[in-house]
């Protein structure tokens, strides 16, 4: 007869086991410094990247305006908000407004964030549904934190000056620009507050969401599992779209020339571009118009597009009119059919075998549906920026609006068409691409490092735990 008394497991421990050891002020201090991780890695590549775009797009000539800048660019990257304002004295007034994101600054930054973010659930078949909230809180707080920081750096004020305007065949703009140069017009910028920390929320909220859906190797709560089979081929699916748009659209960039500016351009706005020729490619379309000697730096033919209105209403962007002005824009139609169903593809042959045909356009059409739900609207351009003096508007030439709203529902709607169509031809072509005795790649089972299961008394990390 034994003598030892029956013994109590020792409780799971691991890097994403919160309480590890029973000690749950070292596991929130592990928790805390991970999500600081995450805010830095993110912070710092949108900062890098954002601060190499400004010096290729000249913004480091600016006298003593360049942190400032370089704060706004990043606080716009997150979803903020900043207000152009002016004071030309009491002669005079300045108007402005700027609403825009960069969006390479943009994908970037929640790229780092995301993966820097799921490195520690790494190695784990489930997690905790309040691990994963205390997670997604610290980082949600610190991001914000560091976001209303960025904010009160953004601001500045820049002296303008009309230059020489003085001929004889505008003698009331000479008179108007000399009165306009003493009365010291200044033009700056502010961050405003409230609405960037809502948007800033919202975006940090969206990134840690995406990151969770679309990568294949993290955890889900247990009661989502089952859930993954329809949602992880597609959304993971959906990203290497996007990320091909934007490749695409880095070689094209690279062969036009003009290094500093196709740079800048790389930096700051390759996916507001990239993007626009996907929804367009689709049947999607903007509307905008570009008046004034501002402008964005943007294609050609969509430049032309914009100015090719009538001045008092707005230009039509769309397949049909790029291709009136270079015929070379009917490509967008065969390069987006080539790479959806591409993605489609990739998306089915993810999917466990046996997934009928409908089933994959549906998870595709609702997938393609809802990432140009998304996306679309982050195309949106609106600047505008005027002088006046004695109620007299423009002068000098300073006056000027740019303007690029894309149609929402429409690209939408279509993304879901493509989607139901692209996907249904995936799930019919999807079971002559898989290997004979291939599992699918999101097959449900214990994960590279967890324990396989052993039935009810499966290890603290195995597919039947409780979670970690």
């Amino acid at each position: 007869m034994s003598s030892r008394l029956p013994t109590t497991p020792p409780p799971a421990t691991g890097p994403g086991t919160p309480g590890a050891a029973g000690d749950p002020v070292r596991a929130g201090l592990r928790i805390a410094l991970q999500a600081l991780a995450a805010v830095a890695a993110g912070y710092a590549v949108m900062a890098v990247t954002a601060g190499l775009g400004l010096w290729a797009a000249g913004a480091a000539d600016l006298p003593g305006g360049f942190g400032a800048v370089l704060a706004a660019v990043v606080v716009m990257a997150a979803g903020g908000q900043v207000e152009i304002t002016g004071s030309a004295g009491s002669l005079a007034g300045a108007q402005g407004e700027l609403t825009a994101m960069p969006l390479t600054v943009t994908l970037l930054g929640a790229l780092a964030a995301g993966a820097v973010f799921l490195r520690p659930l790494r190695h784990h078949a489930v997690v905790r549904v309040g691990d994963l909230a205390a997670r997604a809180a610290a980082v949600t707080v610190l991001w914000l934190a560091a976001l209303a920081g960025l904010a009160a750096l953004a601001r500045h004020d820049f002296r303008l000056s009309l230059g020489d305007t003085g001929t004889s065949e505008e003698p009331l703009a000479d008179l108007f620009g000399e009165l306009l140069d003493a009365a010291n017009p200044t033009v700056g910028f502010r961050t405003l507050l409230g609405p960037t920390l809502g948007h800033g929320l919202l975006w940090i909220l969206g990134v840690l969401l995406v990151a969770l859906l679309v990568s294949r190797a993290s955890p889900l709560p247990a009661r989502l599992l089952r859930h993954q089979q329809a949602i992880r081929p597609a959304a993971s699916a959906m990203l290497l779209l996007l990320l091909a748009y934007v490749a695409v659209g880095l070689v094209v960039a690279a062969t036009r020339g003009h290094a500093a500016e196709t740079l800048a351009v790389l930096l700051l706005g390759l996916p507001n571009v990239s993007w626009l020729a996907l929804g367009v490619g689709i049947g999607g379309s903007w509307e905008g118009r570009v008046e004034g000697p501002f402008g964005l730096p943007m294609p050609q033919v969509l430049d032309a597009v914009l100015r090719d209105g009538d001045g008092t209403g707005l230009s039509t962007v769309d397949l049909s009119s790029l291709a009136a002005q270079d015929a070379r824009a009917w490509w967008l139609l065969p390069v987006a059919a080539v790479l959806v169903l591409a993605a489609a593809l990739l998306a089915a042959v993810r999917s466990p075998a046996g997934v009928p045909a409908w089933r994959h356009a549906l998870h595709l059409g609702v997938g393609f549906g809802l990432t140009m739900l998304a996306i679309t609207p982050l195309t949106l351009v609106e600047a505008r920026f005027g002088l006046s003096v004695l109620g007299i508007g423009d002068l000098g030439g300073l006056g000027g609006e740019v303007v690029l709203r894309p149609d929402v529902w429409r690209t939408a709607g279509l993304a879901l068409l493509w989607g139901l169509a692209t996907g249904f031809l995936a799930g019919l072509l999807a079971p002559r691409l898989r290997h004979p005795g291939r599992l699918p790649t999101d097959a449900p089972g214990p994960r590279k490092g967890a324990p396989e299961s052993q039935g009810p008394t499966a290890g603290a990390h195995g597919p039947g735990a409780p979670g970690i």
